[in-house]
């Protein structure tokens, strides 16, 4: 299969144009060539999929103009310089103005179309980013805020999306951090409420003399300190949804209270003895199992009754496990552009310590990983600190040993690609079979793996 995406290559010498494009378009790229970078520049669009290789020096437009104004008009686009033997520091410099990467004259062909290989995977990755965010601003439709492909993930939003437009009372069940406040908003925009107010109230963050002040509101003068009337969590849910995450917390007695308001859709704040109605949804949230919070006496089974109608569990994430990758994608261009800096390059032996990990702390936990990537801090999964390697940090190796690392990924990556079929990866590399595995010998691959 031919590898999706362009490639726009800029030189003033028409033989390395000419071995450049026999290079790509051996490998299946589609590739055009330019003379000049102002002949390139118009063609440039915002979503265009592709990447820019150019020549440092050449008349009229040099390399680094061409950068710069392939910054300012379309940042998100790779480009890769190639420099003359003593254009070194010239091409440092264009690393830190913006520059993907940068190749020395004349470039090895493996060479070359690796870094175009990667250039193009990050472009389309920043494309495909960019459209979720896009997704994400403009629809406000369960599919583009509950993220995700797996089937635990697909079931919730088919449960959520029935239950939306229901005006029950809901129990949302999870683990901290799996998003249930998230799920809660969800059902509020998505239902006839929206256009009431969504009430957040986290009963397990306020002490417990205050929940019924919180919940109901008091008079005047109720007791001390209580300078004026104060409008309760409930009657702010006026025509929309309350929201009461960590229920579990909540002390007996207001257990008793919120019963009674959830079966008469009455209030009476605390001081006071006038009957308010109300009309509002509860969605109730809890970490723990509620059931044998009833058996061990810290929660009414009445009140449990009451809310477990419409009961929704939320997955944690080691039960999506599939979907991990797509939601750090996204953290971490949400992420980096806050902190107006590059997407992080994450590298496969830390995307397999994720897929392995467990996850205690759910969606919360990842984003606070993609959070340390973004920042380049150390990693910490399993409470094992590491670091993603910077490539810069490296002692420096011989051409020799720079050579076998790019073939052994060229054929890993092939073997990747085919399912770790020999015949089939001979035949992507052009290579005889007793070849290719003489190669695999070389390097230890073991097909398996």
């Amino acid at each position: 299969m031919a590898p999706i995406g362009e490639i726009y290559l800029v030189d003033d010498e028409a033989e390395i144009l000419q071995a450049c494009r026999q290079t790509f378009e051996l490998e299946g790229y589609t590739i055009r060539t330019f003379n000049s970078g102002r002949e390139l520049l118009p063609l440039l669009k915002p979503d265009w999929l592709g990447v820019v290789i150019t020549d440092v020096k050449m008349p009229g437009m040099d390399g680094l103009t061409l950068l710069g104004k392939i910054r300012e008009k379309t940042p998100e686009i790779p480009v890769v310089i190639l420099t003359g033997h003593g254009d070194i520091s010239m091409a440092i410099e264009a690393m830190r103005t913006g520059a993907y990467d940068f190749l020395e004259k004349p470039a090895p062909p493996e060479y070359l179309i690796d870094v175009a290989r990667r250039a193009l995977e990050t472009r389309r990755l920043s494309l495909e980013n960019r459209a979720l965010k896009q997704r994400l601003a403009t629809d406000q439709k369960l599919e583009s805020r509950i993220l995700g492909t797996s089937s635990a993930i697909e079931g919730l939003r088919r449960t959520l999306s029935a239950l939306a437009s229901v005006d029950v009372d809901v129990l949302l069940l999870g683990e901290t951090g799996v998003g249930k406040e998230l799920a809660a908003r969800c059902l509020h925009d998505s239902g006839n409420r929206s256009s009431g107010r969504f009430v957040p109230l986290n009963c397990g963050a306020i002490p417990p003399n205050l929940v019924e002040s919180e919940l109901f509101g008091h008079e005047k003068g109720a007791f001390t300190n209580a300078s004026e009337r104060r409008i309760g969590k409930i009657e702010l849910a006026q025509g929309g949804t309350l929201f009461l995450d960590e229920i579990e917390s909540m002390p007996l007695e207001i257990q008793v209270k919120l019963l009674r308001t959830l079966q008469e859709r009455v209030i009476e704040r605390v001081g006071g003895n006038q009957q308010i109605p109300v009309n509002f949804r509860v969605i109730a949230a809890s970490k723990v199992n509620l059931r044998q919070a009833v058996q061990q006496g810290s929660f009414r089974e009445d009140l449990f009754y009451r809310l477990n109608v419409a009961r929704v569990s939320i997955p944690s994430l080691r039960e999506r496990k599939s979907d991990v990758r797509s939601l750090l994608n996204y953290f971490m261009t949400v992420l980096a552009e806050q902190h107006n800096c590059a997407i992080p390059k994450v590298s496969e032996q830390t995307l397999t310590r994720m897929r392995n990990y467990s996850w205690p702390g759910n969606i919360r936990e990842l984003r606070n990983v993609a959070q340390q990537l973004v920042l380049n801090l150390p990693l910490d999964l399993g409470g094992e600190d590491s670091q993603e390697p910077d490539p810069f940090a490296e002692q420096p190796v011989g051409l020799d040993e720079l050579v076998q690392k790019y073939e052994k990924q060229i054929i890993v990556d092939a073997l990747e690609r085919n399912d770790g079929r020999i015949e089939k990866t001979a035949q992507e590399l052009q290579v005889p079979r007793k070849k290719l595995y003489l190669r695999m010998q070389k390097f230890n691959i073991r097909r398996k793996h």
